[in-house]
């Protein structure tokens, strides 16, 4: 809910810090005071639209922040946490600037952000009714989702939309591969023909790495196995004395002359790794000339099998170690378009989803003319009551093209009196109607919302006595549930209030009109219901009948 208001700089405000609390709270003051100024500060707090005309004459920017506390509800929490908003303290604070350019900034705990978040935000947290302020329940989509919450059906909407959405896409492919047959049939044709060219060579991966080095061994045999032989003889096997034979006398010698001299022993065991690396290299060089062979026809199968791989990449435009990749790639391509281009299967899957669909869907449309009639027979009740004598206000579904949120379109229509046609809410002439009617609905569908804060401004236009006081009840009995505001002129309303503010407009020290704002309590508040009630006379009756109405 909200719990404090800051305003400065704003139209006629100076600076005004309002402490908000729970419940009932109503705002009043003389016609100019300055009431609504309240409410459309706020309003550009939750994101409205501003221009540089609301910064105060002679400031330089016009600043307000609005503090919401209390429980915050999991998914605006959620909300936060998603955009980076989030604070440890369960606070939340809007704040808009505006400067006397007309350029405008917006934070949301402290953080940038923009003004649509802004908006996204405040939809959640307040709701606005009255003559001069938007109003959610002209929006059709709206409508359609204060009737599917009053009647608990948001898992059902959801399950509707997850049909069309799928019921959809199977049409996109469908469609899209009608107008693309002949393209799609000549690709899967080529596609065919590449992937039975790859399949037949089978290239493996790794495998031209391996080719190429085989074909190199094999190509240079002869050189190989000369260079091979010609080591071993130098090493141990040549006519005259072998280098390893050398190397074993040399040796021996130094190993008797270390008897006598054992300076000598470092050379000797500097010696003996060396005799035995090449005692090691000796039993390679015969090993490798034991495997390796002169093989011509094995050199012909490798060349041929180069020349093969060698001639498929530059037909598919790839390095040959390349291939294997590619004919992966191709044959999934072609078992995509395969699947894709059946279009029997395709109309079968499209039909089936479509069905889905629609039974879905007629059971929303079940529940939803259900919730509507009764909806509508409360709502008319409470005209009744309200100075609507006659009045009466229907909830019309509309056929309409199937959609994400079913077969229909639904309305709000209202008939003021007895005799007149019902018309589109958001065509109702009276704006004091439409708050009324906003005020019924708002009450009797308060289960329907989780918007914590309501605001009425102005909704006693066109009534008093009777009527009033049913308005004041009303709002009270909405307090208890919501926090709710009330910009009012009867004193039937204001008298039901559990917390009251005075709006009043007086001169500056620099002569500039400026708007007070005061909370009454005890005799303050009986001289302002009595003000209220009496006009500029106030008399020792209308203080009198004011402490009734607050006893009341």
């Amino acid at each position: 809910m909200l719990r404090s208001l800051a305003i400065r700089d704003f139209v006629i405000v100076d600076l005004v810090e309002l402490d908000v609390s729970s419940g009932f709270t109503v705002f009043t003051g003389e016609t100019g005071a300055g009431k609504s100024i309240l409410i459309d500060a706020l309003t550009l707090a939750l994101g409205g639209r501003a221009d540089a005309s609301v910064v105060r004459e002679g400031a330089t920017r016009a600043d307000i922040v609005a503090e919401f506390g209390g429980e915050l509800d999991p998914s605006l929490q959620s909300w936060l946490s998603e955009h980076a908003f989030d604070s440890e303290e369960n606070t939340l604070l809007l704040r808009r600037v505006i400067d006397n350019s007309g350029k405008s900034k917006a934070f949301i705990n402290g953080v940038t952000a923009t003004i649509t978040q802004l908006r996204e935000l405040g939809e959640t947290l307040v709701d606005i009714h009255g003559q001069h302020a938007h109003q959610s329940l002209l929006r059709a989509d709206a409508q359609r989702q204060l009737l599917d919450a009053h009647a608990g059906l948001h898992d059902k909407v959801k399950e509707v939309g997850a049909a069309f959405k799928q019921w959809r896409a199977i049409t996109r492919q469908r469609e899209e591969f009608e107008l693309d047959t002949k393209q799609a049939l000549l690709e899967r044709e080529r596609l065919e023909w590449q992937v039975s060219e790859l399949q037949k060579l089978s290239p493996q991966p790794g495998e031209w790495a391996e080719v190429c080095s085989e074909h190199s061994r094999l190509s240079h045999a002869a050189s190989l196995i000369e260079g091979a032989q010609q080591a071993l003889d130098a090493l141990s096997e040549s006519d005259a004395t072998p280098m390893l034979s050398h190397l074993i006398t040399i040796e021996q010698r130094l190993g008797k002359l270390v008897d006598i001299d054992d300076k000598l022993k470092p050379v000797v065991d500097a010696i003996e790794p060396a005799r035995i690396q090449l005692q090691e290299a000796v039993y390679a060089l015969n090993d490798y000339l034991g495997r390796i062979e002169l093989d011509p026809a094995r050199l012909r199968v490798v060349e041929a099998r180069m020349e093969s791989l060698h001639s498929a990449a530059r037909k598919f435009h790839v390095a040959p170690e390349e291939l294997p990749r590619e004919f992966e790639q191709l044959a999934a391509r072609l078992r995509q378009l395969s699947g894709a281009t059946d279009i029997d299967a395709l109309h079968a899957q499209e039909k089936q989803l479509e069905e889905s669909f629609q039974a879905s869907a007629k059971q929303l449309s079940k529940a939803r003319a259900a919730a509507a009639k009764s909806l509508s027979a409360a709502v008319t009740k409470a005209m009744q009551d309200l100075s609507m004598s006659g009045g009466r206000f229907e909830i019309t579904l509309h056929a309409a093209e199937p959609a994400a949120h079913g077969l229909e379109q639904v309305e709000f229509l209202v008939a003021g009196h007895t005799g007149t046609t019902p018309r589109p809410l958001a065509k109702v002439a009276s704006g004091g109607e439409l708050a009324r009617i906003s005020l019924a609905i708002s009450v009797i569908a308060s289960s329907a919302t989780a918007t914590p804060t309501l605001i009425f401004d102005e909704v006693d236009s066109g009534i008093g006595g009777a009527v009033a006081e049913v308005v004041g009840r009303l709002l009270r009995k909405l307090g208890q549930d919501r926090q709710v505001l009330c910009v009012t002129h009867l004193p039937q309303v204001a008298s039901q209030g559990s917390q009251h503010f005075q709006v009043s407009k007086g001169a500056a020290p620099d002569g500039r009109t400026v708007s007070r704002i005061s909370p009454l309590a005890g005799a303050e508040r009986v001289e302002e219901i009595a003000r209220m009630l009496g006009g500029l006379e106030i008399t020792a009756t209308t203080r009198k009948h004011a402490r009734e109405l607050l006893a009341s």
